[in-house]
């Protein structure tokens, strides 16, 4: 599924050959991936447990989360995905339960709280609250209602 992932990020990413037969496609997907997101986003929080450092829904639900910001990066999935229910909320509420989650344990979430001495802890869950971040302001861009939500 991880793989899977990393191919539509390329896809999505890639913004020069995209015809507008895919673009209905990955629109679609944006659904889909919106709704295993909704889903599956407390999976992420497991990671503060150094038992679940490898669980695979995280993985993927991290990866999703890339995916969906690349597609609200780009005009042609950002209003659909503006509009998406839930989504903006449940962002904003994985933000809130990630941060308490850092200061209760180690913060595997941010660079800045993952370093242990001189060495820098390489974890897949790095990052995540910056990628939470940025998909609430993706959907935000340009949006009076979810910027009222927010």
């Amino acid at each position: 599924r991880v793989t899977l992932l990393e191919l539509m990020m390329v896809k999505v990413s890639d913004k020069n050959s995209v015809t507008s037969e895919e673009i209905n496609v990955l629109v679609r997907h944006a659904d889909f991936l919106a709704v295993c997101f909704q889903e599956k986003c407390g999976a992420v929080l497991k990671l503060t447990a150094a038992a679940d450092a490898e669980d695979e829904e995280a993985l993927v639900t991290i990866r999703v989360l890339d995916v969906l910001c690349e597609m609200t990066s780009n005009n042609g999935q950002l209003e659909h995905l503006q509009a998406f229910p839930g989504l903006l909320e449940t962002a904003i509420d994985t933000l809130r339960l990630t941060h308490l989650a850092g200061k209760q344990a180690v913060n595997i979430f941010t660079a800045t709280h993952a370093m242990t001495g001189q060495e820098e802890i390489s974890h897949p869950a790095m990052d995540f609250k910056s990628h939470l971040i940025r998909l609430i302001g993706n959907l935000c861009y340009k949006n009076k209602e979810n910027q009222d939500k927010v």
